[in-house]
């Protein structure tokens, strides 16, 4: 366990690094602030709802399902109270104090997953760069992102039944 503790810490360093370069520290930095109790998605999805209106139920099931993934996030967050990581500076401040997983990246991927369905195609990338974005900015170390990431993949996939009204989208 601890050549995996030694790896994501070393990893971590190695992203935080890139904030060196100041396009990149402001774009973790907005992407953090954005991200924040998974309001970018949240608003997605029901600009989605409201623009998209044949289609609407299954955006609104989808923005249900990114706030459902983040909730269950912050549930396994309080269970695990992994601190957040001591060795690199933080660029942004954080609401809480415990690390796994990564909350931004759990609505990030649920939201990749169940936009993605709805063939909002911008929505994938955009989910990655928020994913790495919390290793730029400091404050997450990959292995809490990549556990976010799978939280809130498997919750949208697990809800993309119920999401399209039970029509199988893929």
């Amino acid at each position: 366990m601890d050549d995996l503790d030694d790896m994501d810490r070393r990893l971590l360093s190695a992203l935080r690094d890139c904030a060196t370069d100041p396009r990149v520290a402001a774009a973790a930095r907005t992407l953090s602030w954005v991200g924040e109790h998974g309001a970018l998605w949240l608003a997605a999805g029901l600009a989605g709802a409201a623009t998209d209106r044949p289609r609407r139920r299954a955006w609104l099931r989808g923005t249900a399902l990114t706030a459902g993934a983040h909730l269950a996030s912050m549930g396994v967050k309080r269970l695990v109270r992994r601190p957040r990581p001591g060795h690199v500076e933080p660029l942004v401040r954080t609401v809480g104090r415990h690390s796994f997983p990564s909350s931004h990246a759990t609505s990030a991927a649920a939201a990749a997953v169940a936009y993605g369905a709805l063939g909002a195609r911008v929505v994938p990338p955009l989910a990655a760069a928020m994913c790495v974005s919390r290793l730029v900015v400091g404050v997450h170390y990959p292995s809490d992102v990549a556990a976010g990431a799978a939280l809130g993949a498997a919750t949208a996939r697990l809800g993309a039944h119920w999401m399209t009204g039970g029509r199988d989208h893929g």
